[in-house]
């Protein structure tokens, strides 16, 4: 978990750094050119995943033998623009996630790692500052499927009501940014996110999952957006 906070605040120090510098950049555009067009474009995503688990009342207990997984996180990401500065951001996608205890941890004693296979929707409001942008919304996953692996072997996840179940639904907060470099028919986009989850997923354990997620776009603009307000129909970036 540590690593996944470190790498999170590095990431939003360049991107607070990055805003300065497009701040200037954007008043200069501005007086260019007033109106700029909303941008709306549709991504495929296929990127990895820096995921951990929270003990709740054990986690300072389980931090020194918690061990982060790299998952897999793959869907489609789609940005309705709004406005040149707002848009509306709905993401679908299939994403991996868990984390390991190392071996003599207080809570099981052996090595033991939780895997979740699920399907997540979040919904952003993503506010843009020249090339920046900030996001943040709720999200909600269904765990479909997963494992617990031991040093001797591994068993499915039952999802069900018994002490020992985990639950199907994760409800969790998105936040995060990034930066886009534009481009005539496409622009790149690195977006940096941490997914901070609400609900215990076990039956009274306490176990909530955390997510760091780093992701590169292409995205090929729509040429007209009906989702724009007629003032921002004009193209270019």
């Amino acid at each position: 978990m540590k690593a996944i906070k470190t790498t999170l605040v590095l990431g939003m120090i360049f991107l607070s750094t990055l805003t300065f510098g497009q701040s200037n950049e954007m008043m200069s555009e501005k007086t260019k050119n007033k109106k700029k067009s909303a941008q709306t474009h549709f991504d495929i995503m296929v990127n990895m995943a820096t995921t951990n688990l929270n003990y709740g009342e054990a986690e300072n207990n389980l931090t020194d033998y918690k061990k982060s997984l790299r998952g897999l996180q793959a869907g489609f990401s789609f940005q309705a623009g709004v406005t040149p500065s707002f848009s509306l951001v709905s993401e679908l996608y299939y994403m991996r996630k868990g984390g390991t205890l190392k071996s003599n941890n207080p809570l099981t004693g052996n090595e033991s790692t939780i895997r979740l296979n699920s399907i997540e929707l979040p919904v952003l409001a993503r506010f843009h500052i020249g090339r920046i942008y900030l996001n943040a919304g709720p999200s909600m996953a269904y765990n479909f499927s997963g494992n617990r692996k031991f040093s001797e072997g591994s068993t499915k996840l039952e999802f069900s009501g018994s002490s020992d179940g985990f639950k199907r639904l994760d409800a969790s907060v998105q936040v995060g940014g990034g930066f886009a470099i534009p481009s005539k028919k496409k622009s790149i986009t690195v977006d940096i996110r941490y997914v901070h989850g609400l609900s215990d997923i076990t039956n009274g354990h306490d176990i909530k999952t955390r997510s760091l997620l780093v992701s590169l776009y292409f995205s090929k603009l729509w040429k007209t957006n009906p989702l724009a307000k007629k003032q921002y129909q004009e193209t270019g970036f």
